[in-house]
């Protein structure tokens, strides 16, 4: 290959600077693509409750500040790599130091995000353990392997274990205050649709407020293993209008009699059989 052939000098750095440059973008859009990330939700559902809504919205706000973050270092980082990459063995780019003004930006700046994330952090956070007063209250109890809900001052109890998937009915547009127990080990509720979780702990009984405003038949299920059929154990969570929940707990106080005595027999005898229903027709 005779000179005539050979690429202009400029044309072979800029084409080597281009590769450089497209491998460091093809890294970050690699690792976004490869996580599976949705957009505009960021991989996290809205919700179906006041809070879940506001906690959807936080989600998003934090997931959008790391991600420009995030371009700015890699924006950075490649700015530093292609105008200061070393052009022979004795250039050495100049230094500097003491430059206040930048400085001041890079630590300011940092602590400005942080209150920033607190502040919104507190904002949501705080209506979760505010316990607002309301006149639905229901008693969850966690065992293995299954979940007891009670409605105090009603007389009704619905009781299921492992593939039963007990029913607990509330009212939509209403806060609805839980009192969450457990009898044995560590349980954990939690509500995909609710975007809320929470532990059941022996001894120590939780106290939160949710407020659906969908209405609805959602899924839960115990997230903490806690035996032999943790797996099966499930429960839902139906939303109803205020009509329909209260025709609910008057047709059901009698049933819900005999619930609570089956429940206090399948608690003493603990013990598991799949063909045998301990559930209460309430749900």
């Amino acid at each position: 290959m005779d000179s005539t052939t050979l690429p202009p000098q400029g044309a072979t750095t800029s084409g080597r600077t281009w590769r450089r440059l497209r491998a460091l973008l093809l890294l970050p859009l690699s690792g976004v693509l490869l996580s599976g990330c949705t957009l505009p939700n960021f991989g996290v559902t809205k919700g179906v409750t006041k809070s879940s809504v506001n906690v959807y919205h936080l989600w998003q706000w934090f997931s959008l500040g790391a991600a420009l973050i995030g371009l700015l270092v890699v924006l950075l980082l490649a700015y530093a790599f292609l105008r200061y990459r070393r052009k022979d063995d004795k250039a050495i780019p100049k230094q500097s130091q003491y430059h206040i003004p930048l400085e001041v930006l890079y630590t300011v700046v940092p602590i400005i995000i942080v209150i920033a994330l607190f502040v919104g952090t507190l904002i949501v956070e705080n209506p979760e353990v505010a316990n607002p007063r309301t006149d639905v209250v229901v008693n969850i109890n966690a065992f293995q392997w299954g979940w007891k809900f009670a409605y105090p001052g009603h007389s009704v109890v619905v009781i299921g274990q492992t593939t039963q998937s007990p029913t607990m009915v509330i009212p939509a547009n209403t806060n609805v205050h839980v009192n969450l127990t457990s009898t044995d080990v560590v349980h954990g509720f939690y509500v995909k649709e609710f975007n809320f979780s929470r532990y059941a702990l022996p001894g120590v009984t939780n106290q939160f407020t949710f407020n659906a405003v969908k209405t609805g038949t959602y899924a839960g299920q115990c997230t903490q293993l806690c035996g032999l059929y943790h797996s099966l154990m499930y429960f839902k969570v139906k939303v109803v209008d205020r009509a329909t929940y209260d025709h609910w707990l008057s047709a059901n106080r009698d049933v819900s009699a005999a619930a609570a005595a089956a429940s206090a027999t399948a608690l003493q005898s603990n013990t598991y059989v799949p063909s045998k229903s301990t559930k209460s027709k309430a749900n």
